[in-house]
């Protein structure tokens, strides 16, 4: 039988805390035993200093020998000078560092709390905090006192500190109501806050599995993570299976909560689009409008009449040729001449097939016409490409459409539209179906649209797959590249792209000094990452002179496992950037000079899904992490710090729109589930002097062999093709 104790002491160590779990490991110093005692359990990350009463019991673990695992516990404010001076200085007040503490507590000595709590005012007391400050610490003293009742009342029902937090940030005061008036709403209004955990929430506080609230928070559920998947709709019987199998309860136990959404318009059906097997098409109302105004935009862009851009289209193409000193193929030519016929098309082509040429040639064209051109692409890195490539402004198409948090969403639409003759807009394929209806709101209908990208990249990371709708619908002219010009004839990158869109496998042969492409073959995954490591850390810049940080890149195609790009940042991490002040958040470290990558869009900051950057600085003291971007700054709030991870290895698909002078990617069976030929593709393309694959070329050939791609559940080429 298991004895059960009664520890009491001081927190002096934290050596890791869960935000998502709450799950700590802790030093503690206990009162009437020597040393330091190593405490496990759902500590809820409390600050150094704290003063616990812990029951548990002890135990042994292989590999870290006596710890006491607490089952129970009461926190306290410690006592002490020493205690007061580790707690305070733990980073648990915004606006108090390990030097300020100090000061406060030489100060006001075992009185210290009490001033904080009681008589803030009198911090001015002490040299260097003036009102600005006391404002700041009275804030953060207050919030920690609500979010730590918080935290005990979610804690109870199995939710961590990390969600407590951002529970709190959202509702303040209000947390506790909210939660036990429903704690559905959090599964919608809350980042990371899914249906399930929400569901172990209400589970712990009486709800019925049949509950409307439940029943109705589990559909919705559903079709956002669907649209997660890449689906704008999805079909009526996969949905009631679907919510079904999640809720656990019978199919007609799901139709009335569906009824109740679709009449409160949450769900939308598409009666127009009813397949015999499936049903009707159901939406969430977004995704829906987002999908017909795609197609009505487009559509009324074409029709709208106007005469041609340039009245004579050869005469043009001798001059553009002249002026470039260039030659064009038959399909170059093809592509430049029906831009200057068409109101909108598309040019897709994969690397080495001229794409960028034709682009400058359209734009010397258009420009000698006095054609006012804007260009735009998806990313910050797509962008700044494009803007190198054709030497003029090239802008996101947030910025294009001049996004403002203040204001509240685009302000360039269908109200306000963009001044422009001609619109280029690159790496098309990334563009999800919700901003493409943005940008089409905003392109004014006497303007030639030019779509530009490579459908044989993975598709975006968001809803749909609208380049490739709008090939499939046959609506608008598509010119297709697929001729390699001879100087990119040269690179193996762009050799082996090819072929491995065409089901080949790439060339490797022996290696050569200026070869640019290279297969390394391992099939233990423990040793790919340590090739991968040596790779950045010596081989690549020892031989390529490239930067192991600011110009290589690991690509991987999954998060988890030990190719995974959880795993590789932390050995990356350790290889490259292994010193200097750490900062632990939910078992992840961050180090001043960290690569870092931004896990989705902030308009408030001005960041966006995908942007990476680095860290210049961690402030302990104002509790903020500052990174970063390229032409901007931005500071993150501890409390933020889960909108960024470690970016010296990130998946494929986050790569998209970019490019570096150096990829190295893993290539495993480990992988198979994501083995797919677009996805290497993908990965190859993003390499521009140098891509090292390693792995086997088992899982290479299952890769390449594999071009049957998840299907996506979208209207739009049927609603183009059907005239909307």
């Amino acid at each position: 039988m298991t004895m059960t104790t009664q520890l009491h002491g001081q927190i002096e160590r934290l050596s890791f805390e869960s935000l998502e779990t709450g799950f700590t490991i802790a030093q503690v110093k206990c009162d009437d035993m020597a040393g330091l005692v190593t405490v496990v359990g759902t500590l809820m990350s409390p600050p150094v200093g704290t003063r616990l009463v812990m029951t548990g019991e002890w135990q042994t673990h292989a590999r870290f020998g006596r710890q006491f695992k607490v089952v129970e516990f009461r926190a306290y404010a410690p006592s002490s000078i020493g205690g007061i001076k580790k707690y305070l200085g733990s980073g648990l007040i915004k606006g108090i560092g390990g030097k300020m503490a100090d000061k406060i507590v030489s100060h006001f000595g075992k009185e210290t709390l009490t001033v904080i709590e009681k008589e803030t005012h009198r911090l001015a007391e002490v040299g260097g905090i003036g009102k600005k400050r006391i404002a700041m610490i009275k804030k953060a003293w207050d919030d920690q006192h609500e979010i730590r009742d918080v935290m005990i009342f979610l804690q109870s029902h199995g939710v961590g500190t990390g969600f407590a937090t951002r529970i709190f940030k959202r509702y303040g005061g209000d947390t506790i109501r909210v939660v036990q008036e429903n704690p559905y709403v959090l599964a919608t209004e809350i980042t990371g806050i899914g249906f399930k955990t929400s569901d172990t929430i209400a589970a712990s506080m009486g709800f019925s599995p049949t509950s409307p609230f439940r029943v109705m928070a589990g559909i919705l559920y559903s079709l956002r993570t669907s649209s997660e998947d890449g689906h704008v709709y999805y079909p009526y019987t996969a949905l009631l299976g679907q919510c079904s199998e999640l809720l656990g309860v019978d199919k007609e136990s799901v139709d009335p909560g569906l009824r109740q959404l679709i009449a409160e318009k949450k769900i939308i059906v598409d009666s127009h689009s009813i397949h015999p097997d499936h049903g009707p098409s159901l939406y969430l109302p977004p995704l829906f409008h987002s999908e017909r105004g795609v197609a009505l935009r487009l559509l009324n862009l074409i029709q709208n009449s106007q005469p041609r851009l340039i009245p004579e289209a050869q005469s043009e193409l001798a001059w553009v040729e002249q002026r470039l000193s260039i030659s064009l193929a038959p399909r170059q030519k093809e592509a430049v001449k029906t831009a200057m016929e068409s109101k909108a098309m598309v040019i897709t082509g994969g690397p080495g097939t001229g794409k960028t040429t034709i682009i400058n040639a359209i734009l010397k064209i258009f420009s000698r016409q006095n054609k006012k051109i804007l260009l735009c692409a998806p990313t910050g890195r797509a962008a700044k490409r494009m803007g190198e490539t054709t030497g003029r402004t090239a802008k996101t198409i947030h910025r294009l459409l001049e996004f403002s948090y203040k204001e509240g969403g685009f302000q360039r639409n269908e109200r306000h539209p963009l001044s422009c003759d001609v619109l280029v807009v690159d790496e098309t394929s990334m563009i999800d179906i919700l901003l493409m209806y943005q940008l089409l709101k905003a392109v004014p209908f006497e303007s030639t649209l030019i779509l530009v990208g490579d459908v044989n990249q993975l598709p975006s990371v968001g809803a749909g797959n609208v380049l490739s709708d709008i090939i499939s619908s046959a609506t608008v002219p598509v010119v297709t590249l697929n001729e390699i010009f001879r100087q990119a004839s040269m690179s193996k990158i762009i050799v082996n792209a090819h072929r491995i869109n065409q089901g080949k496998l790439p060339y490797t042969g022996e290696a050569s000094a200026g070869d640019d492409y290279y297969f390394i073959e391992q099939e233990e995954p423990e040793k790919v990452v340590e090739i991968i490591i040596e790779l950045l850390s010596h081989r690549i810049p020892r031989r390529f002179n490239h930067d192991p940080v600011d110009d290589i890149q690991v690509l991987t195609p999954m998060h988890k496992g030990t190719l995974g790009s959880e795993n590789l940042n932390k050995c990356l991490q350790e290889a490259l950037n292994k010193n200097g002040f750490t900062l632990e958040r939910g078992g992840r470290i961050f180090r001043v000079n960290d690569k870092v990558m931004q896990l989705r869009n902030n308009y408030d900051k001005d960041v966006f899904n995908g942007d990476i950057g680095k860290i210049t600085k961690i402030d302990p003291e104002n509790q903020n992490v500052r990174v970063a971007y390229e032409g901007k700054e931005v500071a993150y709030d501890y409390m933020d710090l889960d909108e960024i991870q470690l970016a010296y290895a990130i998946s494929v698909h986050k790569s998209q729109g970019s490019e570096y002078p150096a990829v190295v990617m893993p290539v495993s069976t480990q992988h198979y589930i994501l083995l797919q030929r677009n996805l290497i593709y993908t990965g190859v393309t993003r390499g521009r002097d140098l891509v090292v694959l390693v792995g086997t070329k088992k899982a290479l050939a299952m890769a390449i062999g594999n071009d049957k791609t998840r299907e996506r559940y979208t209207h739009l080429a049927m609603r183009l093709s059907e005239r909307a």
